[in-house]
């Protein structure tokens, strides 16, 4: 990792005064976290994700998504550290090149443009199955509307889409909350059996669940609340960085790990036998334990929360390519163009950019892709986890930022978990994420770094800088 931005006032390119490229500082913690849990998605992420750990992990599930929570706390508190020393739209890109180098930025970014660019259309293919008591649609047509319809709210104020947000945010807390006390009040079994590690195999016998099969289902459940990291994305539009970036990073993975767990729990002792909780046809548990009518209220709010989902993942990805333009990463036409700000101040080419793409992407077939997600999330957090060992030297040491307990110990035992998760993998999805890396860092050596003093210049607002 050379060309390590080492002095801090040599880690940010300042802006010109009359620069218009700024983004409004409007919300607080509470519309920073509504904005971040609905990114989080957790009714989405029960509905939609989740069942295809069920089918490989059975009884497992609950205890691996635990497991991913806990690692997920350690990446918190890199991600609290460093969203508050390096307040950027940019996210992980900006806060990793500032510390550990260009290199290393430009590779998180590419590996979180991956994951924002091919969740929000997997997601919302998946509207077209919890609108089905309603209205049958098909899934791509149901999908790409979805896409459309949230790239048109990310046009709009950034606090007009917080409570929008935040309406449909409190509908999937409803869902969750009534498949876990359905699920809890139809028990099946005791809660040992969250701790069996079975499966049913296609013979419809019990088969175990390995330890390792667990750590390679860490990936996905790494995933399953990776969306509380987005608070970062969102650290020039909140008031008060300093304070509320953390306030918003932690508060969120605390709430969205208990509303997607409890649930998951709910679930695995309710099932009628191991095939049917194999199978993770939670709408059909809902309507087996209540009646057709709370089945259908289940999905309708599982829809909703698909397209709340969209709209905050097209808001979150239209900053990243904002910050990124700014920053100069792309011919200057392309640069220019996503960092136009709109009348709403939203950077609406970025967001157009984000959401028309995405609604192609759901005529697409992207099952594979579940596991290049996972793969592209856990390399990220390495790498913002190598940023947070590395935060404290030189002029950072001293720098106003809030600072994790438990410095380097916490970072250093997460380079080293998250490093053999990535072992673990399928070798196909390591080969997919790989190539892409590798193409860009051809970029990297071929167009960026000749151009050192012009191009991926990081930028932090003039106010994060005091």
């Amino acid at each position: 990792m050379t060309d390590t931005l080492r002095p801090a006032e040599t880690a940010v390119a300042p802006a010109a005064p009359d620069d218009p490229r700024k983004l409004k500082r409007s919300i607080g913690v509470v519309g920073g976290t509504l904005l971040t849990l609905s990114c989080v998605t957790p009714a989405s992420t029960l509905f939609v994700v989740v069942p295809d750990l069920f089918g490989s992990l059975g009884t497992a599930t609950a205890l691996t998504i635990a497991i991913g929570s806990l690692l997920c706390v350690a990446v918190a508190f890199c991600y609290s550290e460093l969203g508050t020393l390096v307040p950027s739209a940019g996210g992980e890109y900006a806060m990793v090149s500032t510390l550990a180098g260009r290199l290393a930025g430009w590779l998180v970014f590419v590996l979180s443009l991956l994951v924002v660019m091919i969740v929000p259309p997997v997601i919302a293919m998946g509207t077209a199955d919890y609108l089905e008591p309603v209205v049958r649609l098909d899934p791509s047509l149901a999908g790409a509307a979805v896409m459309l319809l949230a790239t048109l709210a990310g046009l709009l104020d950034l606090r007009a889409n917080a409570w929008i947000t935040g309406v449909f945010l409190v509908l999937e807390v409803i869902a969750a909350a009534v498949v876990a006390v359905l699920g809890f009040a139809h028990s099946e079994r005791g809660l040992g059996s969250l701790a069996s590690m079975e499966v049913a195999g296609a013979d419809g016998r019990p088969d175990g669940v390995t330890a390792l099969l667990v750590v390679s289902g860490l990936a996905i459940a790494l995933f399953i609340t990776q969306g509380f990291a987005s608070a970062v994305y969102l650290s020039e539009e909140l008031e008060n960085p300093r304070r509320n970036v953390a306030r918003t990073v932690l508060a969120t993975l605390g709430i969205s790990a208990v509303i997607i767990l409890v649930p998951v729990v709910a679930i695995t002792l309710g099932a009628s036998d191991l095939a049917e909780l194999t199978g993770g046809d939670i709408s059909a548990m809902v309507t087996a334990w209540s009646n057709s009518a709370v089945g259908a209220f289940v999905s309708l709010c599982v829809a909703l929360a698909i397209v709340n989902a969209g709209i905050v993942m097209v808001i979150q990805n239209s900053r990243v390519l904002f910050a990124s333009a700014r920053d100069k990463a792309w011919p200057e036409p392309v640069n220019a163009a996503f960092s136009r700000l709109g009348r709403f101040g939203s950077p609406w080419v970025a967001t157009l950019a984000v959401g028309v793409p995405g609604a192609a992407l759901c005529f697409v077939n992207l099952d594979t892709l579940y596991g290049v997600t996972g793969v592209s999330v856990t390399g990220m957090y390495l790498l913002v986890a190598v940023a947070a060992l590395l935060s404290r030297r030189g002029a950072h040491r001293h720098a106003r930022a809030w600072r994790m307990p438990l410095w380097p110990a916490v970072p250093a035992l997460l380079i080293v978990v998250l490093g053999y998760v990535l072992t673990r993998q399928e070798p196909g999805h390591l080969l997919w994420t790989g190539g892409i890396m590798a193409a860009a860092t051809s970029y990297w050596v071929l167009y960026l770094r000749p151009r050192a003093t012009t191009r991926w210049l990081v930028t932090l607002p003039e106010d994060a800088r005091s």
